[in-house]
C-alpha cells in the first residue's frame, strides 16, 4: 500500500468519514458521483468500482458499457457543508476499461495524455483561472429572465448585498477542502460574481475549478440562492468569462520568460501563442461549447471575437499580462476567449496541445493588435490580417471537423461524439422560434 492511499484509509478512520463520494465527469463536463461505503473504499483504491458506461453522455455504446472507476488517492478531500449529516469525503476518479487499460473517453485521461506530451519535451504547465458567473434570487423559472441578487458592478464595495456574504462563505468551504484563493470581487454585472484560484498544474487545477462549480452551488442553496456559470444569462449584461493565465515550467524555470525579449516573453512563450492563434477556431466547440456561448463573444467589449494578440488589449483574444520584471516565476500569457461553462480537462489539453504545436513547428508570432479590435472596421481588420473566431457553434464545429490536432488530442471517441453532440445542439436551436421573432416578426410579417 503507498503512503498516499494509506493516508486516506487513516484519515477516513479518524474524521470517522460515513460516506464517500467517488467523481468523475462525462465528455460534456457534467459531474456524475457514486458514493460508496466507507468500507468499500480501500477495494475500490485497489481495483475500483464498475459502472455502466454507456449511461454516461459520450462514455461508450451499449454494447462496450462495462468501465471502472479508479480513485485518485491524492485528491482526497472532505466535503465541508456535509459535516452534519456524518463526514463525507469525496476523491476523483480515472476511468478505465475491464481489461486494466484506460478509457478513451474519460476527459481527465485526455488531459493527462497531454500534459504527458509536454512532460517529455521538458515542460510542465500551470493554470491560473478567473471564474465568472451570476447570482440569481429563487425561484428560477424556466423560458423567464432570472432576477440578478443585486444592481452592483465592477469592483463595487458593498456591506449589505448577498454576493458579500456568499463570496466570503463560498472561500471558505474551498480554502477548507485544500483549493487556495487569490481574488474574489463583485464583476461587471449585477448579481455577477468573479473569483480567481490560485495557479496550479492544470490537472490540479481542472479538478479545482469541478469541485469550485459543485462548491458555488452549494453556498447557493444554503442561502437560497442560483448560481449560474451559462456564459451569457442576461441579454444587455457582460457574459461570464473564465480568462485563463497559462505558463511553462522547465524545472523551476519559467520557459515563457526572457528578460531581453519583447514584453520579457520567450521565443518558447511566442511560439506558444503562435500555436494558439494558429489552431484558435478549430478550438472553439471546446472553449466555447454551448450555443449560448457565442451570444458572450457577440457582445463586445472584453469578450474577444477576433483572433488576436496584444499586451494592454483587452479585446484580444491572448493577451500579454503586466508584471514585475524581476519576477520570473510570473511571467504568463491570458487567454480571455474560454467561458466559465467548459469541460475544463478537454479546455486545457486543447490549449496546451495547440500551444506544444507552435513550439515543435516554430511558429512565428504576427504583429500584437493593440487598438480595440472592435472599434475597427471590417476593412480595417482585413488589412491588418485579423480573422475572426467562429461566430456560431455551428461555424465552431465546422472548424473542428478540419482539425487534425483536435482529433489526435482529443482522440477519436471523444472528437466524435463532440462534433455529433454539437451538430445536434446546432439543429434544435435552429428550430427554435425566439421571442425576439415573435416579438418583431410575428406582427409585421
Amino acid at each position: 500500500m503507498d503512503k498516499q492511499t494509506d493516508f486516506v484509509l487513516r484519515t477516513m478512520e479518524e474524521r470517522d468519514v460515513r460516506f464517500v463520494r467517488l467523481w468523475f465527469t462525462d465528455v460534456l463536463g457534467f459531474l456524475k458521483s457514486v458514493a460508496i461505503a466507507p468500507a468499500e473504499l480501500e477495494g475500490a483504491l485497489s481495483e475500483g468500482i464498475g459502472f455502466d458506461g454507456s449511461a454516461i453522455q459520450g462514455f461508450a455504446r451499449v454494447y462496450e458499457s462495462d468501465m471502472v472507476a479508479h480513485p485518485d488517492p491524492s485528491t482526497f478531500q472532505m466535503l465541508p457543508w456535509r459535516g452534519a449529516a456524518g463526514g463525507t469525503a469525496r476523491l476523483f476518479c480515472d476511468i478505465g476499461l475491464p481489461d486494466g487499460s484506460a478509457s478513451f473517453a474519460d476527459p481527465r485521461g485526455v488531459l493527462k495524455r497531454t500534459m504527458k506530451k509536454a512532460a517529455d519535451m521538458g515542460f510542465t504547465f500551470y493554470v491560473h483561472p478567473e471564474i465568472e458567473f451570476y447570482l440569481f434570487k429563487r425561484p428560477i423559472v424556466p423560458g423567464v429572465e432570472p432576477t440578478p441578487v443585486d444592481t452592483s458592478g465592477y469592483f463595487d464595495h458593498t456591506t449589505d448585498t448577498a454576493g458579500t456574504e456568499f463570496r466570503r462563505t463560498a472561500i471558505s468551504m474551498l480554502e477548507q477542502m485544500g483549493i487556495s484563493v487569490e481574488f474574489s470581487h463583485h464583476e461587471g454585472g449585477p448579481g455577477q460574481q468573479e473569483i480567481d484560484l490560485r495557479y496550479a498544474d492544470a490537472l490540479t487545477m481542472a479538478d479545482n475549478i469541478m469541485t469550485f462549480r459543485v462548491v458555488v452551488k452549494e453556498v447557493a442553496v444554503m442561502q437560497d440562492l442560483f448560481a449560474s456559470f451559462m456564459p451569457k444569462p442576461l441579454a444587455d449584461q457582460p457574459g461570464s468569462g473564465m480568462h485563463s493565465h497559462v505558463s511553462l515550467f522547465e524545472g523551476d524555470t519559467n520557459a515563457f520568460y526572457d528578460a531581453s525579449g519583447e514584453y520579457n516573453l520567450s521565443r518558447t512563450g511566442r511560439q506558444f501563442v503562435a500555436g494558439l492563434l494558429h489552431h484558435a477556431a478549430e478550438l472553439s466547440a471546446v472553449l466555447n461549447p454551448w450555443v449560448n456561448s457565442y451570444k458572450r463573444l457577440a457582445a463586445g467589449g472584453e469578450a474577444p471575437a477576433y483572433i488576436t494578440w496584444g499586451q494592454n488589449n483587452r479585446s484580444a483574444m491572448v493577451r500579454i499580462p503586466m508584471f514585475k520584471p524581476s519576477k520570473a516565476s510570473s511571467a504568463r500569457i491570458e487567454i480571455r476567449s474560454l467561458d466559465s461553462s467548459v469541460n475544463p480537462y478537454l479546455a486545457y489539453a486543447l490549449i496546451l496541445a495547440a500551444g506544444l504545436s507552435g513550439i515543435e513547428n516554430e511558429m512565428e508570432l504576427p504583429d500584437p493588435a493593440e487598438d480595440d479590435v472592435w472599434s475597427l472596421t471590417e476593412k480595417q481588420r482585413e488589412a491588418l490580417g485579423i480573422k475572426p473566431l467562429p461566430n456560431s457553434l455551428d461555424a465552431a464545429v465546422r472548424a473542428m471537423e478540419n482539425s487534425q490536432l483536435v482529433a489526435d488530442t482529443l482522440g477519436e471517441h471523444v472528437y466524435d461524439f463532440v462534433l455529433r453532440n454539437k451538430r445536434a445542439e446546432w439543429a434544435e436551436y435552429s428550430r427554435q422560434v425566439t421571442p425576439l421573432e415573435l416579438s418583431k416578426q410575428l406582427p409585421a410579417l
